[in-house]
């Protein structure tokens, strides 16, 4: 409870994404449409990758954890923030501020190395293709999946952990859609420079090192590329990584460019527009992203209709 932690504010007040009447309504449902396309477009490929066995391989289990913690991503962001659209004023406990915040840096956190990881395999599959199957074995993908959610569980409890023994005592509007980091330091009466430090290091963790991986496997996978004779084999080779390509810079370009800033920089409200990137816009479009331009999504999405047409 709020008390454990000497702060006299036990629920806080979202302000939304903003305060014009006029918008409400017509946000409230542009917003649902594009959760309705994240939920469907997200879970449509999990079920995809789980019931077809030729999609059984490093790349899509690393899709289906991408789709998964996008689904999840969502779900603690969005409802919390559509009630925000149709309610006068949209509480949120001190508990459960806390939980969507942990959750949010969890996810984020995964996010950013499920991206690496993706870079990864696409480097060894570029450009060690002979010995892809024993490099990208069963075990090495889930130790890589277990890396991947435990930087998620890293980067939830540094960021929650920073927030959490901070003191709110007065002002309880959080100029937010949701509990996030910078908001919460500046309604705090006692956050100090070692708050927004831990923040810009933890950041910098969680963006920097699969930035860094991923730029380093992009530099062998071009490298390998230009080494390839043949136009349709520079082609092929590109466009299994193009989809990877558009992803990572939608995730990180947004995410950088709110946080790896002094706030000065960018005001709130601004903040909120560009977090709705990766928080609303990242979610809904990596399925569509992974499935329009693949052929074995849709080779695999045709196979699943056909059994269902059928049964």
């Amino acid at each position: 409870m709020a008390e454990a932690n000497t702060s006299s504010v036990t629920e806080f007040i979202l302000a939304g994404l903003t305060d014009q009447p006029e918008l409400q309504i017509p946000l409230f449902f542009l917003f649902l449409c594009f959760y309705m396309v994240t939920v469907v477009g997200n879970l449509g490929l999990i079920t995809l990758i789980g019931l077809n066995s030729h999609l059984h391989i490093p790349m899509y289990f690393f899709l289906f954890n991408l789709s998964f913690i996008d689904f999840s991503f969502s779900a603690a962001i969005v409802p919390k923030m559509l009630t925000s659209f149709i309610s006068e004023k949209n509480f949120i406990s001190y508990a459960e501020c806390m939980t969507q915040l942990f959750f949010f840096c969890f996810f984020v956190f995964s996010e950013s190395f499920i991206l690496s990881a993706m870079a990864y395999d696409r480097y060894v599959a570029i450009c060690k293709p002979l010995v892809y199957t024993v490099t990208m074995s069963p075990q090495v993908c889930l130790l890589l999946l277990l890396g991947v959610y435990g930087m998620g569980v890293f980067g939830a409890m540094a960021h929650s952990g920073n927030i959490v023994f901070l003191t709110f005592c007065g002002d309880n509007l959080v100029n937010h859609y949701m509990c996030d980091i910078i908001p919460l330091l500046e309604l705090s009466c006692n956050s100090s420079y070692v708050n927004l430090l831990v923040v810009f290091i933890v950041v910098t963790i969680g963006i920097g090192v699969p930035i860094v991986a991923i730029f380093i496997s992009y530099g062998f996978i071009l490298s390998s590329i230009f080494h390839i004779s043949s136009t349709e084999g520079r082609s092929k080779a590109l466009s299994t990584c193009s989809s990877h390509i558009l992803a990572v810079s939608l995730f990180f370009g947004s995410g950088a460019f709110m946080y790896l800033k002094p706030p000065s920089i960018l005001p709130l409200d601004q903040g909120k527009v560009s977090s709705l990137f990766y928080t609303i816009v990242v979610p809904m479009f990596n399925p569509l992203i992974y499935s329009l331009r693949n052929k074995d999504v849709k080779f695999a999405l045709k196979k699943t209709l056909d059994r269902i047409t059928l049964s």
